[in-house]
């Protein structure tokens, strides 16, 4: 079992609720805590998983975001679509960043089979790339590495997802 440390989010939960909102509006599916992150990516079934490690800068906002959610109307996508949010789900964030072999970085992607990664998009893969570049990127890694079948939400219903363009100059503390 894992030890649970729950250290409190640094945001305002209200106020990144629209941030977290935009990604489980495309089927990304929220791991709060390290059980969760352990129970998603610990498994050796031969399936992908995404993780997209969520963020309040700005350049989740304008391009790791909307990217991600463009590329998941890709016809190859991964077979589990997962986020955590850093400086929010923070234990949950560190158990992810322990099972890639790079610096902490948010926002950032990674795709993992059988518990080990296998793909890595870090923030300066992100910032200053469009959102359409950031989707050209991981359609090329579902295509090498992934066989779940896309999208992950209708198209009708893809146009409709409200993208959150705040970043975090602008919420508030976590207050308790």
């Amino acid at each position: 079992m894992l030890n649970v440390m729950k250290r409190p989010p640094m945001y305002d939960e209200e106020s990144v609720q629209p941030m977290r909102d935009e990604l489980t509006a495309v089927g990304i599916q929220e791991l709060r805590t390290p059980e969760e992150v352990e129970k998603a990516i610990k498994v050796n079934d031969d399936k992908t998983v995404l993780v997209f490690i969520n963020s309040v800068c700005g350049c989740a906002a304008g391009g790791a975001r909307p990217g991600v959610s463009l590329a998941l109307q890709n016809g190859v996508i991964p077979d589990r679509l997962t986020t955590v949010f850093a400086g929010q789900d923070r234990d949950a964030v560190d158990l992810v960043r322990s099972y890639i072999a790079a610096p902490p970085s948010s926002p950032s992607m990674a795709i993992f089979k059988n518990g080990v990664p296998v793909y890595f998009m870090p923030r300066y893969e992100i910032e200053g790339y469009t959102f359409q570049q950031i989707a050209e990127k991981l359609t090329a890694a579902f295509a090498e590495h992934c066989t779940g079948k896309g999208p992950s939400v209708s198209p009708e219903h893809y146009a409709a997802v409200h993208h959150a363009k705040m970043c975090g100059s602008k919420i508030p503390m976590f207050k308790g």
